[in-house]
């Protein structure tokens, strides 16, 4: 059960930080490091690279409490789904 939930916070964690990070370009807080995708369309990968950072962060917070063994797989999962629905819900994708 904290198995899950631990899963699910975190997954939580990660789509919100995904989901800040891709709309900060647009208020201008950091440079916007994007790629083309197509004609008029760009990907923002803020989100990506803040989502990465806090997957670290919070890896070494585990292994700094000699935990990292059964936190690696948790992070892990919950960074893949995040990512993934976080594709899936289009964010970073703007049209230009």
């Amino acid at each position: 059960m904290k198995r899950v939930l631990s899963i699910v916070l975190q997954f939580l964690l990660y789509l919100v930080v995904f989901f800040v990070g891709s709309l900060l370009p647009a208020f201008n807080v950091m440079p916007q490091l994007s790629f083309s995708i197509g004609a008029g369309r760009v990907f923002v990968y803020d989100g990506v690279l803040l989502m990465l950072a806090l997957y670290v962060l919070l890896l070494l917070i585990a292994t700094a409490r000699k935990r990292i063994h059964p936190a690696w797989l948790n992070s892990t999962v919950a960074l893949m789904l995040a990512f993934i629905l976080g594709l899936a819900m289009k964010f970073g994708f703007k049209s230009i």
